[in-house]
């Protein structure tokens, strides 16, 4: 028996001023510790929102050179908490960055890193138009960290739309999956809690989603709505459209409990197309 917990998703609005950014996130997160938060995440692009190329790659930095990072791995050694940072893009060489989201413990460690694998390379209705692959590389790996609550399993926004990788993930190990996002209006509006909510239902998993809301740089809007879902698929906290905090208890056994009702993760067949 793993003893429940308490979660908190830190839901913001960020621009592309780094330093604005940091301060907002960090009086969040204090927030969230005050609440009696154990485990605390934040959305995709947590440091820096702004898609255009020239501010992008004149902004970022390597990792080992980012400033708000050091600042969250601080944090969470002077709050001892858990912290995911649900994503900054990382200088990976010229015009090359990653869209990575980090996990870091209670003494500042990191102690896993995840660069979102799927892009967003879409055109929608109305005029928006993406191409996350045009500045960011997609990782390459899966990953599920340890935490003294169990395996967790790191994806970011768009990974939400292939359902594989969260297979994947349970049968690593994951019993909580983090899906940081950005996500458009648009496509929050009709998508968002119908994919959350699924990812949860098919993994017996809890899915913990911090979101960016509002309007950003050059009038981007994001749905907000950050989600915390049971492995049975029932929604424990939703953030609305405002900036600020999230919170739920979680209890572990309902994973075991979900996965025995349904133990599809053990019934997977081979498909072959005539």
């Amino acid at each position: 028996m793993t003893a429940p917990f308490t979660v908190a998703l830190v839901q913001l609005n960020s621009s592309n001023d780094v330093g604005e950014n940091v301060a907002a996130v960090t009086a969040l997160i204090e927030q969230a510790a005050d609440a009696g938060a154990d485990f605390i995440l934040t959305p995709e692009n947590t440091a820096f929102l702004d898609h255009r190329t020239k501010p992008l790659f004149a902004t970022i930095v390597p990792e080992a050179e980012s400033e708000a990072l050091a600042a969250f791995q601080a944090l969470a050694d002077r709050l001892d908490r858990w912290l995911l940072i649900g994503s900054i893009a990382v200088l990976l060489g010229p015009g090359q960055a990653a869209n990575r989201s980090f996990l870091i413990g209670p003494d500042g460690v990191i102690g896993a890193r995840y660069d979102k694998i799927h892009m967003f390379d879409v055109d929608l209705p109305g005029g928006e138009s993406y191409r996350e692959s045009k500045n960011y590389r997609p990782g390459g790996e899966a990953t599920v960290a340890e935490t003294p609550w169990g395996g967790l399993g790191m994806t970011v926004c768009y990974d939400l739309r292939f359902p594989y990788l969260y297979r994947a993930l349970a049968k690593a190990g994951a019993r909580y999956l983090t899906v940081p996002a950005a996500f458009t209006r648009q496509t929050g509006k009709a998508h968002w809690h119908v994919l959350l909510r699924s990812r949860a239902i098919e993994t017996g998993a809890y899915v913990f989603a911090p979101a960016q809301t509002g309007t950003h740089v050059q009038a981007r809007e994001t749905f907000g709505h950050s989600l915390i879902v049971d492995p049975w698929g029932e929604v424990l906290a939703d953030g609305g459209e405002d900036v600020g905090i999230t919170v739920a208890d979680i209890d572990p056994n309902a994973v075991e409990e979900a996965r025995a009702r349904i133990p599809s993760l053990l019934h997977d067949r081979e498909v072959r197309l005539l």
